[in-house]
């Protein structure tokens, strides 16, 4: 269930901001890539998960989806621009209010949070529905995001107002990943290539520990050391195999969807 925004925005001028500029454009057409790709894997639910991205240089605007459409339909032309008072500044539509409201806060109370995917991906959602820790350090592919997931326990229902986004952004805190109970997957990053990287890797995760659960055996869970140091290999080198991984994704759309970049 989700709904389209209707706060009612103050007075905002555009100013010196360039919305044209290739900067801004890139970040769109990288954007949109993500979309395309996550409703390739069916990481989307009907029209109501959303992504969004600070603008380069900016900590008060940011990219977004507009509430209705599918992420399969979305274009690096038809993202938002938004500001933190609910005015869209650039784009045809609105955001989802949950989405406003998750996004505005989070980027607002946590500017190094420069890209935060929301996602109901079955998997990792599915997860998110346990009362216990997510994931048991059993999987080489978990043990990148060791030392850096949070769980928000505290659901509240629809996200319509600021409490949800503030606590959101709380309960990242140093995290990179969130999971929120009884909701779903947020992931925050410095950039569109990581939180992408990392969507990817939490929903592979925790695909391969449902199936491993389901066979009813003993997990095998690794040592704390060895845990720690697989997360501090994987940081490492994550932001160069992250732009690997997008650019691939790009490759793969110019052939399959080659619309998603207009």
């Amino acid at each position: 269930m989700a709904y389209e925004l209707t706060l009612t925005p103050k007075d905002r001028q555009r100013g010196d901001v360039n919305f044209d500029s290739e900067e801004i454009w890139q970040m769109r057409v990288d954007l949109a890539a993500v979309f395309r790709m996550s409703a390739h894997y069916g990481f989307n639910e009907g029209v109501d998960n959303h992504y969004s991205a600070l603008l380069p240089g900016r900590d008060d605007l940011f990219l977004i989806n507009p509430y209705g459409y599918s992420f399969s339909e979305l274009t690096a032309s038809s993202l938002l621009i938004c500001d933190f008072d609910g005015n869209v500044l650039s784009g045809r539509g609105k955001p989802e209010a949950s989405a406003f409201w998750i996004h505005a806060r989070v980027h607002k109370m946590k500017p190094n949070i420069r890209v935060l995917l929301h996602s109901h991906m079955p998997n990792a959602t599915a997860l998110c529905a346990l009362d216990r820790d997510p994931f048991d350090w059993s999987i080489q592919s978990s043990l990148r995001f060791y030392g850096i997931v949070a769980v928000d326990k505290e659901y509240n229902g629809l996200a319509l107002d600021v409490s949800e986004g503030d606590r959101i952004a709380r309960s990242l805190g140093n995290a990179k990943v969130v999971f929120m109970r009884n909701h779903g997957v947020s992931v925050g990053a410095s950039t569109i290539a990581e939180a992408w990287d990392d969507l990817y890797y939490v929903e592979r995760a925790a695909e391969v520990q449902v199936k491993a659960w389901s066979t009813g055996a003993k997990m095998a869970p690794v040592s704390h050391d060895i845990a720690a140091s697989v997360a501090r290999g994987e940081r490492d080198s994550h932001p160069a195999s992250a732009r690997l991984h997008l650019e691939s994704v790009k490759r793969f759309l110019n052939h399959a969807a080659p619309g998603y970049a207009s």
